[in-house]
C-alpha cells in the first residue's frame, strides 16, 4: 500500500461518497502505513477520526481490500502538529469494522458527544476569576435588575428568556457576573457543558479553523454545548464572517432550546457595524442595562472590599472619612476604585501608617487628578434650570419662594457631589452666597432624599444626566 495507491482510491471514493463528505471527511485523510493488517491514517483531531470511523470506515476498508490490499482494521492518529489539542500524547483511534457495523446510532451518537465533550475542554481558554461570584457581588439600585436576571439563569432551570444581554460602561460588573452565572451553573448542574468565552476568543477560533480547514469540528463544538457565554460581543462588529458564523451558532442554540449569555459595553442597537439580523437576534431575548455607580453602591463596594483586606492586614487603621471620599471622587469605574482601595493598604503597610486623608491624597494623587470630575457648577445650573423648568437667572438670584429655592439647593448639592470647588467657591457662583448657605442647602437635600422620593428621584435623575 503506497501514496500514490492511497490517491487512487481516494477518486473512487469520491464518486462513492459525495463531493461534501469527501471534501470535509476524507480529503483531510493522510495515509501513513500498512502494518499487520491495520492501515494506520493521520488526522487533524480526534473528533474527525471518530467520525470517519464510525460512518466511512467499511466503504474505505471495501475500496483497500478491492485494490489488493490485506487489511482487517483502520487506526486513525492525530497529527503531531496539529494545534487543536493540548500538547499531550493524542491516544490512538481504532476502528474495527465488524463492530462499526454493529454499532446502533444511540451508541454513535454517545460517542460523538464524548468526543465533543472531550474536545470542549480544550475550549475552556477563557480562565473564571475564583473572585468573581455571586456572594462577593455588590447589590445595588444601578445593577439590581442585571443580578436578578443573572440569578434567575445560574439556577440552570427551564430557559425563561434567551438570550440573556447584559451591556454596560467599563468597570461597572459584567464579566463578574458573566462569571458568577459560571462558576453557579458548574456547582449546580456539573452535568451541564459551559463555555465561557470572549468574542476575540470565539474569532479566534474561527478564523483557526478556517485556516486548518476544520469547520465542521468548529460547527460541532460550538453547537454541542448546553450554555454558550461570550463576553464583550461588540468586538465582532465589522467581521462579515465571524457575524454570521456567530448568527448561525446562535440559531442553532436557540433552537435547542440551550441557554445564550451576552455582554456588551452598549445595547446591542448601538453597536456600530453590527448587522441587522445579529441585533435583532440579541434583542429578543432579555436586555438590561448596568447602569453607573451611585454613591451608595461605591461605598458599599469598598465596604466590602474593606472587609476582605482585614484578614490581610489586620494590624491596619483606616480614618473616619476616607471610604466616603473615595466614593465621592472615584466615580466612573469600578476597577479603579478598587485599585486605589488595593493600592492604599499595600502603601499604609509598607510605611507603617494609618490610612487617614493626608495618605490618601500623598498615595493616589495620580488616581484623583485622573477622576477629576469635568462638570463645572455652571453646567449643573444650567440642567436644574431646565429641569425644573425655571431660569438660570432665579437659580442664582436671590428670590426665596419655594419653587426656586428647591431647586437651587438640589444644584448647591450636585456642585458639592460632583465637583471639586469648595462650598465658598459654590457660594460664589450662587450669587455671592456665603459657604453656610451652601453647606445648608447641601445638607437639607440630603436628608430630603431619605424622606422624599420625588426628591431622591430629582437628584438621581439629574447626576445621571451631567455624569452621561
Amino acid at each position: 500500500m503506497t501514496q500514490e495507491k492511497w490517491g487512487q482510491l481516494r477518486d473512487k471514493l469520491l464518486k462513492t461518497v459525495g463531493q461534501n463528505n469527501y471534501t470535509t471527511w476524507i480529503e483531510p485523510l493522510e495515509f501513513q502505513e500498512l502494518q499487520d493488517g491495520v492501515a494506520v491514517f493521520s488526522v487533524p483531531t480526534n473528533f474527525m477520526g471518530n467520525y470517519v470511523s464510525q460512518n466511512f470506515a467499511d466503504i474505505i476498508l471495501y475500496e483497500l481490500n478491492s485494490s489488493g490490499a490485506s487489511v482487517q482494521r483502520l487506526a486513525f492518529r492525530v497529527a503531531a502538529n496539529s494545534t487543536e489539542r493540548p500538547v499531550r500524547e493524542a491516544p490512538v483511534r481504532e476502528a474495527d469494522v465488524s463492530a462499526a457495523k454493529d454499532e446502533t446510532p444511540e451508541k454513535r451518537r454517545q460517542a460523538a458527544t464524548e468526543t465533543a465533550a472531550n474536545a470542549l475542554d480544550s475550549l475552556q481558554a477563557a480562565p473564571l476569576d475564583s473572585r468573581f461570584t455571586f456572594d462577593s457581588f455588590v447589590v445595588g439600585k444601578p445593577n439590581e435588575l442585571a443580578h436578578a436576571a443573572a440569578r434567575r439563569v445560574a439556577e440552570g432551570g427551564p430557559v425563561t428568556f434567551n438570550p440573556l444581554v447584559l451591556y454596560g460602561g467599563v468597570g461597572l460588573g459584567k464579566t463578574h457576573l458573566m462569571h458568577a452565572i459560571a462558576w453557579e451553573l458548574k456547582a449546580r448542574r456539573p452535568d451541564l457543558n459551559v463555555l465561557y468565552l470572549s468574542a476575540e476568543q470565539f474569532m479566534y477560533r474561527f478564523v483557526q479553523a478556517l485556516r486548518e480547514r476544520r469547520m465542521m469540528d468548529f460547527k460541532h463544538l460550538f453547537r454541542s454545548v448546553d450554555v454558550l457565554m461570550v463576553d464583550d460581543v461588540q468586538f465582532i462588529a465589522g467581521k462579515d464572517s465571524t457575524q454570521e458564523e456567530f448568527f448561525h451558532t446562535f440559531n442553532a442554540l436557540v433552537d435547542q432550546n440551550k441557554q445564550i449569555i451576552i455582554s456588551a459595553d452598549r445595547a446591542p442597537g448601538e453597536i456600530k457595524d453590527l448587522e441587522e439580523r445579529v441585533k435583532s437576534r440579541l434583542q429578543c431575548g432579555l436586555v438590561v442595562d448596568l447602569h453607573p455607580t451611585d454613591y451608595e453602591l461605591r461605598l458599599g463596594i469598598l465596604q466590602n472590599k474593606l472587609q476582605h483586606y482585614r484578614g490581610t492586614y489586620p494590624d491596619l487603621k483606616i480614618a473616619d472619612g476616607v471610604l466616603e471620599f473615595l466614593a465621592h471622587r472615584i466615580s466612573t469605574n469600578v476597577r479603579v476604585l478598587e485599585g486605589a482601595l488595593t493600592r492604599l493598604f499595600a502603601f499604609a503597610s509598607l510605611v507603617g501608617r494609618e490610612i487617614d486623608m493626608e495618605l490618601t491624597q500623598d498615595c493616589l494623587a495620580d488616581v484623583l487628578r485622573a477622576s477629576e470630575r469635568k462638570i463645572t457648577v455652571e453646567e449643573i445650573q444650567r440642567k436644574v434650570s431646565e429641569y425644573y423648568n425655571i431660569r438660570l437667572s432665579d437659580i442664582i438670584g436671590p428670590k426665596r419662594l419655594r419653587s426656586y429655592a428647591r431647586p437651587r439647593q438640589v444644584a448647591m448639592y450636585l456642585a458639592k457631589q460632583l465637583t471639586s470647588r469648595s462650598l465658598p467657591e459654590i457660594g460664589r457662583r450662587f450669587g455671592g452666597r456665603d459657604h453656610t448657605t451652601v453647606m445648608h442647602g447641601v445638607k437639607r437635600i440630603e436628608e430630603l432624599k431619605l424622606t422624599d422620593g420625588q426628591i431622591a428621584e430629582d437628584v438621581e435623575m439629574l447626576r445621571r444626566s451631567l455624569e452621561a
